[in-house]
């Protein structure tokens, strides 16, 4: 987003000489400029200035990215996948946040992982997309190469395309992420900026709520030595299952060696306790809940609200047909009041397909009369095109679910 920035130690004039210190570092006695830019110098960028030559590898072998082959959805039916029983606490223990992703549901625009982990992950890029990584529970340090975050739980840390770093979660306890990976670019809506990309008064978050990298960060920050050689595991177009395969480049240096950078390109973590829900005397739609997108997909997040408050109002949602897209819901924390008596709870994910009228559970509507708050925090992403279920989904199912709409009364 257009929200410039600048740290550490940049030139007063871009494309200049930036002279090193005079014991220089590896590559010469000037500091390396990289442009990183999106949609072909057209949109928002950032300039690094790096110690070494970024562009250098000194050797590079196969990464296998895991399984990401998937099946379509067919017969056509709404799904519940219980996340929570994918991992086994012995698992997680030597699961990192990167290459321990399992696959839930993907399409041709977007990819929806978790993972519990519980150990450093390797030095990460992603070269197909932008990446917005929600934190359920535990902590972690993040290092970039723009800086470092403490993500906490209830976190999205939104991560540009092409953006090295790695995760280090917190011993304390195993750290579990949803992770939303796109074919584009994940920003704020449209609607709510500016036409100079500021948000708008009537957006539910602002710039100030927005947590930018701690930085500039070098090897030596962290103990590390800057010339001790790295791996840095790259996800890539390819021939692979949805066409990606990985790579692992190992270069001769520490990947933090960009001692400033500057400009509006950068990674940023954005509390869901910040967003302030939009509300009114009867139900509003979903787009009202609405916090990021990306090309063919949008990123909502259900939040703990009053509710309607017209005096014959319904608080949970009508049945409705997805004309349009597939509807995916996480489910976080509370009690989420629509599903109620589904068999779903926290760390569920709920799938409804375009074609497929969804809605309350038998007895919700009734319930909710009369109730003023909703305690409940989901994560909805809604996709434009068909998902198919992933190796990660298909593994943690409930077959029931479907059904669950028969059973009058399931809801108290």
């Amino acid at each position: 987003m257009a929200f410039y920035r600048s740290q550490g130690d940049v030139p007063a004039k871009r494309h200049t000489r930036h002279p090193q210190p005079e014991q220089g570092y590896r590559g010469g006695p000037y500091f390396f400029e990289e442009l990183m830019g999106a949609e072909g110098f057209s949109s928002d960028s950032s300039l690094l200035y790096h110690r070494n030559i970024p562009s250098t590898v000194g050797d590079a072998r196969p990464w296998s990215v895991g399984d990401l082959t998937t099946v379509p959805n067919e017969p056509l039916l709404p799904r519940h996948f219980k996340l929570h029983d994918l991992f086994t606490p012995d698992e997680a223990a030597g699961t990192d946040v990167v290459t321990g992703r399992r696959l839930v549901l993907g399409n041709a625009d977007v990819r929806l992982s978790y993972v519990v982990a519980g150990t450093a992950s390797p030095w990460y890029r992603n070269g197909i997309g932008d990446e917005c990584v929600f934190v359920e529970a535990g902590r972690a340090r993040v290092e970039t190469v723009f800086g470092a975050f403490a993500v906490e739980p209830g976190d999205y840390l939104v991560i540009p395309r092409a953006t090295t770093h790695r995760w280090l979660p917190e011993a304390t306890e195993p750290l579990r992420a949803y992770c939303i990976e796109a074919n584009s670019h994940i920003v704020p809506p449209k609607r709510y900026l500016s036409r100079f990309g500021q948000l708008l008064e009537h957006a539910p978050y602002c710039e100030r709520d927005l947590r930018g990298p701690a930085g500039p960060l070098l090897a030596e920050d962290i103990g590390a030595d800057p010339g001790e050689e790295s791996e840095i595991y790259i996800k890539h177009r390819g021939n692979g299952p949805g066409g990606i395969v990985g790579t692992i480049h190992t270069i001769p240096f520490h990947p933090l060696d960009v001692v400033g950078w500057d400009g509006c390109l950068y990674p940023y973590a954005f509390n869901v306790a910040d967003f302030e829900p939009i509300t009114g005397r009867v139900h509003q739609p979903p787009p009202v809940h609405q916090v990021f997108e990306g090309n063919n997909f949008v990123i909502c997040n259900f939040v703990p609200r009053k509710v309607d408050y017209h005096p014959l109002a319904i608080p949970v949602p009508y049945y409705h047909s997805n004309v349009d897209s597939d509807e995916v819901m996480f489910y976080v924390a509370g009690n989420y009041e629509a599903r109620k008596g589904s068999g779903i709870g926290r760390g569920s994910v709920s799938l409804h397909p375009g074609g497929h009228v969804h809605g309350p559970q038998p007895g919700a509507i009734e319930a909710s009369i009369g109730v003023e708050y909703f305690d409940e925090l989901a994560v909805m992403v809604d996709t434009f095109r068909p998902l198919e279920l992933g190796p990660g989904g298909r593994a943690v199912e409930d077959p029931a679910y479907a059904r669950s709409w028969l059973r009058a009364g399931a809801a108290s």
